[in-house]
């Protein structure tokens, strides 16, 4: 391949020529830690060199990420993209066996990882022998292992000087981003990292040509880009891409240094470091953030926040309009994604525009799609008929599911000549072409014929003035066939009223999806990522 010319974008080669750009501009930030873009070259660089010196790497080697936020986690992004191998997220929530099934599946040879984790990597150890290379990122936890390599030894070590591996670079390797889905073991999406590149790009005022020209990139990089921050982890594809994104146009990076979402850290942050953007997980970050500003509406100055991006749950229009009061310039991008489909739509919200609970307007390659059947073939959803249908993106898509070619052919399919990403996103189409997003398919509650969408449920129980946050799962009943639950966290004080919230629901929904049952739950255990442990909340519910 290293003979080969390839025309295809990867971030290696665009990160190194930005940091020779503006070498001394600021690339990431934690607390009192700044790394500007040249540092950030040269300790990538270092690592880089430490990858490949392990006996018998091979191009596309798998390197894991099982970090909280923090400097070395792109770091460490960039050093396995220059020495030409494929990145792995690795949830920092997961059990010992989640953990040896993800590395093994994933085909991992080398982790990086906070010494928080010490502990639980030595009780698995012996079951993923494949893995060679630890490197050790220092978190004050305990000291480095036996089996392991400070990271920081060879971070410290790179120098100006450019590494790859004999096999060169190319927008043909891959980025392993592996989501949980709802249901089964994690899968690994495979993103080329130029398709990657190009959905990322696509939301520039200047894009940059298709295929790779870095004197154009070089043109577009003349000065220090927009500080962002992902408050989201950056070990699931919200604030990933969020990131990425920003470093494309040389951007900066701040990571909080606390290791769970907290409102007040997150707009001390905001104020301290005047970042233009962020990236969230709906309301369950804009709730808490929004009930901080309503509390002590004098203490932050957030004006420098120009854009706050959310994608992988909902987003209310309450929170959204909420947040609009405590700065109008604020631009609120909802989007509709997920791990095998960037950007299929998005709902924008000024103080001026306005905007919707989960409407979204289509982008131009995506289509909303029936279930083909023994009878029909799949087709557009006719704009207001009220049938439903799948939301599907053609164009810059995954090219699979990492070794899982059954799975992969359900979620990637050819319609009419194209290949198209279908998630599974749920959605009906209003007379103005718009979307109304429903939810996904794998979780939706059968109740007397009627199918239910949790999402809407819980989006409705939320604005309830005595409820914090919910979820909604359907049980067996020998009725309706599936009975919707509710668990509800209430807000601190309030009284569960079980007819004041059925009377709720049914004041906006249908009345068939108004939960037959409500329980009353400390928390219902929203993941670092915003979303729900369905199959867990049911067993809940049931005991």
């Amino acid at each position: 391949m290293s003979d080969e010319i390839d025309t295809g974008w990867n971030f290696a080669d665009l990160w190194e020529m930005i940091a020779e750009a503006i070498p001394d501009a600021l690339c990431q930030q934690q607390g009192a830690r700044q790394v500007g873009w040249r540092e950030f070259n040269q300790r990538a660089n270092g690592v880089a060199d430490m990858l490949l010196a392990t006996d018998g790497v091979a191009e596309q080697d798998k390197v894991a990420q099982y970090l909280y936020n923090c400097p070395e986690y792109l770091e460490s992004v960039f050093a396995a993209f220059k020495a030409g191998m494929a990145i792995v997220n690795t949830n920092y929530r997961y059990a010992a066996d989640e953990l040896v099934y993800l590395w093994d599946n994933g085909d991992v040879t080398a982790v990086v990882f906070h010494g928080a984790f010490t502990e639980q990597i030595e009780a698995i150890r012996s079951r993923v022998p494949r893995i060679t290379t630890w490197l050790w990122v220092d978190d004050g936890s305990g000291g480095c292992p036996d089996w392991a390599t400070p990271y920081e030894d060879a971070a410290a070590s790179g120098t100006d000087e450019n590494v790859q591996g004999e096999w060169g670079r190319s927008g043909d390797h891959l980025l392993l981003l592996y989501t949980g889905g709802t249901t089964g073991m994690p899968k690994g999406v495979m993103w080329r990292q130029d398709d990657v590149f190009g959905v990322l790009d696509a939301n520039n005022r200047h894009r940059l040509p298709p295929e790779q020209d870095l004197d154009a990139a070089a043109e577009r990089v003349t000065k220090p880009g927009p500080r962002n921050m992902p408050s989201a982890p950056l070990m699931h594809g919200t604030g990933l891409f969020n990131a990425l994104s920003n470093l494309m146009i040389g951007g900066s990076i701040t990571s909080m240094e606390g290791r769970s979402f907290d409102a007040e850290e997150f707009l001390d942050t905001v104020q301290r470091f005047d970042i233009n953007s962020t990236s969230i997980v709906g309301d369950a970050f804009a709730k808490p953030i929004l009930r901080a500003l309503d509390e002590a509406p004098d203490r932050w100055d957030i004006s420098s926040l120009r854009v706050m991006v959310s994608s992988g749950v909902m987003w209310s229009k309450e929170s959204k309009d909420g947040l609009l009061r405590h700065n109008s310039r604020l631009i609120l991008v909802d989007a509709l994604g997920s791990s095998e489909a960037i950007g299929m739509a998005t709902n924008t919200t000024t103080a001026e525009t306005g905007g919707e609970t989960a409407k979204f307007v289509l982008g131009p390659s995506t289509r909303v799609v029936t279930d083909a059947s023994d009878d029909e073939a799949s087709r557009d959803v006719v704009p207001g008929s009220g049938e439903l249908g799948r939301v599907a993106l053609r164009g810059r898509t995954p090219i699979g599911y990492y070794k899982d070619e059954a799975k992969s052919a359900q979620t990637f399919v050819t319609i009419d000549g194209e290949r198209y990403s279908i998630p599974g996103d749920y959605a009906t189409v209003e007379v103005d072409g718009t979307v109304a997003l429903k939810g996904r398919g794998s979780q939706c509650i059968n109740t007397g014929g009627e199918k239910v969408y949790p999402e809407e449920v819980e989006e409705c129980l939320k604005l309830h003035p005595t409820v914090r946050d919910a979820a909604v799962v359907g049980l067996p009943d020998e009725k309706w066939g599936e009975a919707i639950t509710a668990l509800v966290e209430l807000h601190p004080g309030a009284d569960l009223d079980v007819e004041a919230l059925r009377s709720h629901v049914k004041t906006h929904l249908a009345a068939y999806k108004a939960p037959k049952r409500v329980i009353d739950i400390a928390s219902v255990g929203r993941a670092a990522n915003g979303k729900l442990d369905y199959k867990a909340l049911k067993v809940l519910a049931t005991n």
